[in-house]
């Protein structure tokens, strides 16, 4: 497939998340005449999601969906150009920053805000899709409040899965905790946590089979036990998987600076990566908030870092 003729922008911002979106509405308004790349997934995590009520400025709530509809508006009507599409390629290696769009587009840029978030793991269950946002959900942050007084299960054994039972637990009457083996991989600090709440019931060397429900909200979950293979029903009116997440950083391998789980490593106190003209903001480099108030935060701040680091370029028109 021949390649078609090279695009120069300013500005190319990739993924389309709250912190894309964001950065685009910064650096629109600094007229920087921003590409987007949406990624296959216009709008992010987000969009999978039903009620937002922990994002301020909406003080009855809004659906995940709306909310980025709201967002996307607000970019395209200060000019950003978005465009749907997935970057399969780039090429950092010059002063000038190569990106291929769906293997056949080819936009050069001088800057790149990199936002193409992270994908929760899931347990690859298909009554976990069917009841994702309708009481599934990979967040006890941002959805916990939604299931106050009510028994919740949550699965996971790390860090991550411990410290949002405990969250669960302070919200909820009883938190089921399932882990896969017949221990916590969780630090020392986090099981000693866990172990000392006492409305949190942990269920080793069990699995998940299936979650249960009346086809719009979840009322139970059918777990195995590894060892002795025997059944049984928890009823939950909510199931959280907390298993982790994975960056959307494949593409970027070899170019940028990543931690051990993939997350791109920025700058403290920037956005800014390892090469110069390439900034990461939102879920892609934060692996400790992943909230969408603070990827919009870090989106605003990329625009901000690549309008300056235009300027001290001389490159501005």
């Amino acid at each position: 497939m021949s390649q078609q003729p090279t695009e120069h922008v300013q500005c190319l911002i990739i993924g389309s998340g709250p912190a894309g979106y964001t950065a685009a509405i910064y650096a629109a308004r600094a007229d920087l005449k921003p590409v987007m790349i949406t990624g296959m997934q216009p709008g992010g995590q987000l969009t999978t999601t039903t009620e937002v009520e922990n994002y301020p400025g909406y003080p009855q709530g809004t659906q995940g969906p709306e909310m980025m509809e709201d967002f996307r508006k607000q970019a395209e009507r200060f000019g950003t150009d978005i465009r749907f599409g997935y970057v399969t390629s780039v090429d950092f290696i010059g002063p000038v920053h190569k990106v291929v769009v769906d293997e056949t587009t080819t936009i050069t840029a001088d800057t790149v805000i990199i936002a193409t978030g992270a994908s929760a793991k899931w347990l690859g269950l298909d009554s976990e899709q069917k009841y994702n946002g309708f009481g599934v959900s990979a967040c006890a942050v941002c959805d916990g409040f939604f299931f106050k007084g009510q028994d919740v299960a949550i699965v996971g054994a790390g860090d991550t899965a411990a410290e949002e039972a405990t969250y669960l637990a302070k919200l909820c009457r009883k938190v089921y905790m399932i882990v896969r083996r017949d221990e916590f991989r969780a630090s020392k600090a986090m099981q000693h946590r866990v172990l000392n709440t006492p409305n949190i019931e942990i269920i080793y060397n069990s699995e998940t089979q299936e979650i249960v429900g009346n086809g719009q909200t979840v009322s139970g979950i059918r777990i195995m036990n590894n060892e002795s293979k025997e059944e049984r029903t928890l009823d939950v009116t909510g199931f959280f998987v907390a298993i982790g997440h994975k960056p959307n950083t494949d593409v970027f391998k070899g170019w940028l600076n990543m931690d051990e789980s993939g997350y791109i490593v920025t700058v403290p106190g920037s956005t800014r990566t390892n090469v110069d003209g390439v900034f990461a903001a939102g879920d892609v480099q934060d692996h400790i908030y992943r909230q969408a108030v603070t990827s919009a935060g870090s989106g605003c701040m990329a625009a901000l870092d690549a309008e300056r680091y235009l300027a001290a370029k001389e490159h501005v028109a």
